[in-house]
């Protein structure tokens, strides 16, 4: 509001226009985090276990990426491939990192388990959650090319639906015989 609508008191009861919401993440906004967050865990000095772990669910996310359109837009398994990467592999990861390495290595903290255990089990699931959605986009896929197959073959192979019957069956092998019908045996 300006100094005469102050001074009039015009614009007083508008409300304030909401600031706007921050984009989206692209891809390559994601593709940036893995890269940052890989670099992160390989200059910590991280047990293998947890770098095979972060590996596997990076894997996972990089390839799902470019098959997230399977679920079209605001999907709950798009949200969650890029919850993964921007904030749930993250922050599980950060909070490991605050924490004295011998202390989060050795000390149980949960029902007997240390901390690098309870990391390990969060990616675990982390990963198994991220190769799910995989599987699913994977399967979509596959289905795609299951139902392109069946138009090819009911457009231009007989209409039975399976490409692989709409080929002509081999020929009956023959069995030799004499060259001439009337000659007999």
């Amino acid at each position: 509001m300006g100094l005469w609508g102050w001074l009039t008191g015009r614009g007083r009861d508008e409300p304030e226009p909401e600031p706007p919401a921050p984009p989206a993440p692209t891809e390559a906004d994601v593709l940036a985090a893995l890269d940052r967050l890989g670099e992160r865990a390989r200059s910590e000095g991280l047990a293998v276990a947890v770098l095979t772990r972060i590996a596997r669910i990076d894997r996972a996310i990089r390839t799902t990426l470019p098959r997230l359109r399977t679920f079209g837009l605001g999907s709950y398994e798009g949200y969650a491939v890029v919850a993964t990467a921007l904030s749930y592999l993250p922050e599980a990861l950060e909070a490991y990192l605050r924490l004295p390495r011998d202390w989060a290595d050795q000390r149980p903290v949960d029902r007997g388990r240390t901390s690098l255990m309870l990391l390990v089990d969060q990616l675990d699931l982390l990963a198994a959650s991220t190769e799910q959605i995989l599987d699913a986009a994977a399967r979509a896929d596959a289905q795609a090319l299951i139902q392109h197959g069946r138009f090819l073959a009911a457009k231009f192979g007989g209409g039975s639906g399976d490409v692989h019957a709409t080929a002509a069956p081999p020929p009956a092998p023959r069995t030799p015989g004499p060259a001439n019908p009337l000659d007999l045996p």
